[in-house]
């Protein structure tokens, strides 16, 4: 068997939280107990949220956890010019086409067509599906906000990617457990998962002024850096199905794939920079250690 090499890729745009360091934890301890590689991927390809001050937390409070990586780093925003081939890929196959209209304009379509008593299709991130700029804009319209070059997004035609593809839609799903150390052969043991990408309908691959989405770099990234194991949370669980379909398309490799449960706050939700869980940085200032830290998401100072 090749050697395991897992990665945890954080963004920085916001501090670390627990279920940050669940994963990275996860990640590393995994890559220990196979006798495998554990890298580090710093996702910044949003420019204006990510910062250097974020990305230096970040460092600092992952090696306060204990966790050494490779070097050097691979950051996504030194990359564009990777994900602008593949997106050009892409674009040769005929299966991606711009898309113009607003997350307004597509709500409030939405909202009508659902307030006349039709269903609409929502991905499984609750999003509406999108509906296609003709089915909101007038075709003079449309012309005028290509003339003009308006702002857009990059989007996968679902329907003609799956008409090219030639080989059964699965991924390979194994334990996402600390495994023991040293870990057993059937801890790489897969169980084959029907991947359904047209649950998402037309993804955004990219925009007019950023040539990447998380779903494009990812695929490559994970290729590039010949990441054998991508362990991540399970609410990640569904968008598989669209690395799948992407990996076919773009003919890169196809990685296990491990999804982990997620840390919950008091209320049962996942924790998220966004609603300012407590992050590590804060746990350190009040002075907890990183043993603290561990023994309260379950992993244990003994592996």
């Amino acid at each position: 068997m090749t050697v395991p090499v897992f990665r945890f890729a954080p963004s920085p745009n916001g501090h670390l939280h627990l279920g940050h360091a669940y994963s990275a934890l996860l990640n590393y301890r995994s890559a220990l107990a196979t006798g495998g590689r554990f890298l580090l991927r710093v996702e910044d390809i949003d420019t204006v949220r990510c910062t250097p001050e974020l990305e230096r937390d970040m460092l600092e409070d992952l090696a306060w956890l204990g966790l050494t990586w490779e070097t050097p780093v691979l950051r996504q925003s030194e990359n564009f010019a990777d994900y602008e081939d593949a997106l050009q890929k892409l674009e040769q196959m005929g299966v991606t086409y711009r898309a113009y209209l607003t997350r307004g304009e597509i709500k409030r379509f939405v909202a009508e067509k659902e307030a006349a008593g039709a269903s609409w299709p929502h991905d499984p991130d609750g999003a509406p599906h999108y509906p296609g700029d003709r089915a909101v804009l007038s075709d003079e319209e449309c012309r005028r906000r290509a003339d003009a070059d308006a702002p857009f997004a990059v989007r996968l035609d679902m329907r003609r990617a799956l008409e090219l593809v030639r080989e059964p839609l699965t991924w390979r799903e194994c334990s996402a457990e600390l495994p023991a150390s040293p870990a057993g052969p059937e801890w790489f043991e897969p169980d084959e998962i029907t991947a359904a990408p047209d649950a998402w309908g037309d993804v955004i691959l990219a925009r007019k002024d950023t040539p990447t989405s998380y779903h494009l770099s990812v695929v490559v990234d994970d290729a590039r850096q010949g990441v054998t194991d991508v362990m991540r949370g399970r609410d990640l669980y569904h968008a598989t199905s669209v690395h799948r379909l992407l990996q076919i398309l773009l003919g890169l490799p196809q990685p296990r794939y491990r999804h982990h449960r997620l840390i919950l706050d008091h209320d049962g939700r996942k924790l998220a920079k966004s609603d300012r869980s407590t992050s590590l940085r804060e746990l350190r200032m009040a002075g907890h250690t990183a043993e603290d830290v561990r023994e309260r998401i379950g992993i244990p100072d003994d592996v």
